[in-house]
């Protein structure tokens, strides 16, 4: 005969068991929470108190913020030095979707003074832009003394969304690239400090980060249905960009390539080159705002890269 307090206990034990497994799944499938960018950094010298909890976080990203609260400190002694000489300044941000350019964008203006600094990301055009000069509408958002614009992107969507997507024609597409270099040489000649960043994110990184968006209803608002074919059209996307490296990368407007599959290191690096490109006041010494090479890739070493790797796409980087 079978003793009804064992299976009594054995029941419990299973009950038990199965509780902790459940909680177990339930623990695992909670989000993870992210502390907003900087916090780390703000309270690492704040003693403990029965007011706070310890939260344990990676030492790169601690890193990661002692050396972007560094750098936006310069940023703002930029601005300050822009609106003290009335100086232009000009940037344009290109990539692929996802590439990481609205969060270096944002980083860049954080601290600034809204006053002298405009982020502008035009639409599409309207039914009356659509009958106007194509640089119509990009050119009446330029610089003027002592501002600072950043266009995320720019009139270079006709170099590589609007062939790629069938908005333009070919020709559109060959007149463009022509004319382009002589816009930017004038620009140039005029005064404005023009750079031109292309972010290249990998295709399985692109991939993750398509994928995080659907999940998370703070970024869906990011895709778009351009957005859902940018894996399919990848390598019509491969040779858009060739074209346009090929034809609008010149001395006096060269494109900076920012390799992006690690954003911290992107944003870092791109501001870094920004400030050491430019000079003002009280600007840190060369060495702490050297870039690193294997993110900072210029132009020309971009194209000879392409050239070299056409044939074989797997090795191209996005």
């Amino acid at each position: 005969m079978t003793d009804s307090k064992s299976e009594n206990t054995v029941e419990n034990h299973n009950v038990q068991t199965t509780d902790a497994k459940a909680n177990d799944k339930k623990h695992k499938s909670k989000k993870k929470i992210k502390l907003a960018e900087g916090i780390a950094y703000r309270h690492i010298h704040k003693h403990p108190s029965k007011n706070r909890v310890p939260v344990y976080i990676k030492k790169e990203h601690l890193e990661y913020e002692k050396e972007l609260h560094k750098l936006q400190i310069e940023l703002m002694k930029l601005q300050n030095q822009v609106i003290a000489d009335g100086s232009r300044i000009l940037m344009l941000f290109e990539g692929r979707d996802a590439a990481g350019k609205g969060g270096t964008i944002k980083r860049i203006t954080a601290h600034m003074n809204a006053r002298g600094v405009r982020v502008v990301a035009l639409t599409k055009p309207n039914d009356r832009e659509t009958t106007q000069w194509y640089f119509q509408r990009y050119l009446k958002h330029l610089p003027s003394a002592g501002e600072i614009v950043i266009f995320d992107r720019s009139w270079y969507n006709r170099a590589m969304v609007e062939p790629v997507m069938g908005f333009c024609t070919d020709e559109q597409h060959k007149r463009f690239l022509k004319s382009v270099p002589a816009l930017e040489e004038m620009l140039v000649k005029d005064g404005i400090k023009l750079f031109k960043f292309y972010f290249s994110v990998s295709k399985k990184e692109q991939r993750r980060r398509f994928e995080a968006r659907e999940k998370d209803p703070l970024k869906q608002y990011k895709l778009s249905p351009v957005d859902k074919l940018a894996q399919e059209y990848w390598h019509k996307y491969s040779i858009a960009k060739f074209q346009m490296l090929n034809e609008t990368n010149r001395s006096l407007s060269p494109w900076t390539i920012i390799r992006s599959d690690n954003k911290k290191k992107a944003r870092i690096n791109c501001i870094k080159h920004i400030l050491g490109c430019l000079d003002y006041e009280g600007k840190l010494p060369v060495e702490e705002l050297q870039t690193d090479p294997d993110y900072v890739v210029s132009g020309i070493d971009e194209i000879n890269h392409m050239e070299e790797n056409l044939m074989y796409p797997k090795r191209l980087h996005g």
